[in-house]
């Protein structure tokens, strides 16, 4: 090898080793960086690959009514699992499990044939079938401790409740709305996987969870359940699509009860039509009727400088306003305001309206709270609908007076007319009074809301005389009448519209809304039937349901009688009308 060749190859070697030696410094900094300076990380995501972490959910609070009974309680539950890599016979597996857990062999041989380190089998297993489970004493099978919701009273107030779902997530109504004061942390357990993936071990991080708030409702289960059964009765009877009632106090607006009929059992809720789910007493709106002549009457008696007495001719029973003919189901000549609300005379109250004029009608409706939401404490109410006054007809204007071409929900006819019996104050309506801890400490109260001022305390004490008439002999509403108790109120009958905008003639909306006693309501209380068959008259169908509802309503509030010479008072005081 010459001279030449051999420094060559020198020269070589030490390039190789200079390059050797540089990779060895690269990967020894690289070495002690990761170390030294990301153990944390590193430890991470070597953790990422063996560990997975699955959380169930706490314990939800409960849902009590007014005198603290349970209305929604989360109950001790198992729901079952499996670690397919330590099941030996996957199919077998499959095969033993499927008639315990009501189940398709395949759909179970399904989960189990995965790669997946955990499997569910059954969320919210029932006793029978986790005992039943545990008997074949399987390897590869778990019971994981969860919560279940659970409703005591099955469809007592399904639609104010709600539901919550498998995750103890709020799904409908109060546990909706008020999901994250009744939801708890959840309980998470770690998954072991090898490197195959494999789950190995499981294990629970942590003690139990603290429980979800409690919320307390104005709701008195008692009072729910008399008007749940009342409705179910009645629609029975007269073979309606629906009906809805609501109680409410008068002074402070607090919810005793909203029902609906036909209702669900939120233990159940996806056996059932969604339809169903709805509390349509706030989602829904629907033409009240004469219902709302009471209204036509306060603007009258409040801002028209007319009294009860003040005197409309009523045209015999037939009024022609322009191309459209008015009626009213019998013949009358000259009616009074008071009148005119006690027989429910439609061209008694066009008469009034148009001595008012649109925008007094307008305003006086909206003091009402028609058109705008309660704020009620429930998901998905709506305003309801009434144009503004500018936007009338003529016939848009007498068509409003008796009913007719607005919309109201449930919640806000009721909610106005305590205004009336509670000396004009709109009060906002509540369902939830208070929230506490796990123990019943109070945590937050929720006190009663004036709205505003809808009318005069006179004007109030006016129109509660003139309803007492409605419930006299004489009235459209006489079968709401009280057995040991004075009353007020008024009846309703609204044709509903058809897929076409036009009235059918076969569909309606029977309705009665009032008070007792009637010097001193105590309740509110709302009856709304839709599509009665047989007959359709709110007097007929509502009235008698409203009867049943507030006598046993004020026996359970213990609310005495009264004397038999203050009732036979004011019938007198009513029979000037008649």
């Amino acid at each position: 090898m010459t001279s030449k060749s051999h420094q060559k190859m020198n020269t070589r070697i030490m390039v190789i080793g200079l390059f050797f030696s540089g990779m060895f410094i690269v990967v020894g900094g690289k070495a002690a960086y990761l170390q030294v300076w990301q153990t944390s990380w590193l430890s991470e995501r070597a953790a990422n690959q063996y560990e997975t972490l699955m959380k169930t959910p706490g314990k939800r609070g409960n849902i009590l009514d007014s005198r603290l009974q349970p209305m929604a309680v989360s109950i001790n539950g198992q729901s079952l699992a499996a670690y397919p890599s330590r099941i030996p016979d996957r199919m077998s597996a499959a095969s033993a499990l499927a008639p315990v857990l009501s189940s398709d062999p395949q759909a179970i041989a399904e989960k189990l044939n995965t790669r997946n380190a955990f499997v569910w089998l059954k969320r919210q297993a029932t006793p029978k079938e986790a005992r039943a489970v545990r008997q074949l004493d399987m390897a590869g099978i778990d019971f994981i401790p969860e919560y279940s919701r659970f409703y005591p009273n099955k469809v007592i107030a399904a639609q104010v409740l709600g539901f919550a779902g498998i995750d103890g997530q709020g799904l409908e109504g109060l546990e909706y709305l008020y999901n994250d004061l009744l939801k708890a942390d959840g309980r998470t357990t770690t998954v072991l996987k090898d490197a195959l993936g494999r789950g190995f071990e499981s294990g629970t991080m942590g003690s139990s969870p603290p429980a979800g708030r409690n919320i307390v409702l104005t709701i008195d289960q008692t009072i729910q359940f008399i008007v749940e059964k009342s409705l179910k009765e009645a629609v029975s009877r007269y073979d309606a699509a629906s009906a809805i009632a609501i109680v409410l106090r008068p002074e402070t607006g607090a919810v005793l009860a909203l029902a609906h009929a036909p209702t669900f059992n939120p233990n159940a809720f996806h056996r059932f039509d969604p339809n169903l789910w709805r509390n349509r007493a706030i989602t829904d709106s629907f033409e009240p009727g004469s219902t709302m002549k009471i209204f036509t009457a306060a603007a009258a008696l409040e801002h028209g400088g007319l009294s009860a007495d003040t005197p409309f001719f009523c045209e015999r029973g037939r009024y022609q306003l322009g191309r459209h003919t008015i009626h009213d189901t019998r013949k009358h000549d000259t009616l009074t305001i008071e009148e005119i609300v006690m027989v429910s005379s439609n061209i008694g109250a066009v008469k009034i309206s148009q001595q008012l004029g649109p925008e007094t009608m307008y305003l006086t409706l909206r003091r009402f709270g028609f058109g705008e939401k309660t704020a009620i404490d429930c998901p998905g109410e709506i305003d309801g609908s009434l144009s503004h006054y500018r936007r009338w007809t003529e016939m848009d204007q007498a068509a409003i007076a008796f009913g007719q071409g607005i919309a109201v929900t449930a919640i806000q006819l009721v909610t106005a007319t305590a205004a009336i019996a509670n000396g004009g104050r709109l009060m906002k309506p509540f369902v939830v009074q208070a929230v506490t801890d796990q123990n019943g400490r109070p945590l937050q109260r929720f006190e009663p809301t004036r709205i505003r001022q809808a009318i005069s305390p006179a004007t109030a004490r006016a129109l509660r005389r003139i309803m007492g008439t409605v419930v006299s002999k004489n009235g459209t509403g006489r079968y709401a009448a009280l057995d040991g108790y004075t009353a007020g109120g008024k009846t309703g009958t609204a044709q509903k519209p058809d897929e076409n905008g036009a009235y059918a003639k076969d569909r309606y909306m029977a309705s009665f809304v009032g008070f007792a006693p009637a010097d001193h309501p105590e309740v509110a209380v709302l009856v709304v039937f839709d599509e009665p068959k047989g007959s359709h008259y709110g007097g007929v169908v509502a009235a008698p349901v409203f009867k049943q509802i507030v006598e046993e309503t004020l026996h359970h509030l213990n609310i005495s009688p009264e004397s038999d010479e203050k009732r036979l008072t004011a019938s007198t005081t009513r029979g000037v009308a008649s």
